[in-house]
């Protein structure tokens, strides 16, 4: 059976919508893009590099 007064106990609020936004795009994530944009510039070195 569920003992919701240690369920409260254990309850943390989320975050309100700006603060979570903020929280978001603060981080400095990699997406796929990032990784081929990468990859395309130690193409194009390596190929100026064999010239």
């Amino acid at each position: 059976m569920i003992n919701f007064e240690e369920e409260l106990k254990k309850f943390h609020p989320s975050l309100e919508v700006e603060d979570a936004e903020d929280a978001i795009y603060n981080q400095d994530l990699t997406d796929v893009a990032d990784v081929l944009i990468g990859m395309m510039k130690e193409v194009k070195e390596e190929a100026l590099d064999l010239e």
